[in-house]
């Protein structure tokens, strides 16, 4: 099961985006979903390493003050 949906729901979905979108327009709606999630995820890591970072930097300020 994939989050919950079973292989039947997951058949019908696909068919469904068949009827809607044609087996041409499939692969690029793929394409540029997946190129989302990276950049979605580029981000996330970005935004973690940024806090780190202020982390760090609060940090050794205190040893420095302390």
């Amino acid at each position: 099961m994939l989050g919950g949906i079973g292989a039947q729901e997951l058949l019908l979905i696909l068919l469904v985006l068949l009827l809607l979108f044609g087996a041409k327009k499939i692969p690029e709606i793929a394409k540029g979903l997946g190129k989302s999630v990276k950049e979605f995820k580029k981000g996330m890591h970005e935004i973690e390493d940024e806090i780190k970072k202020e982390d760090q930097d609060s940090e050794d300020k205190k040893k420095i003050a302390g």
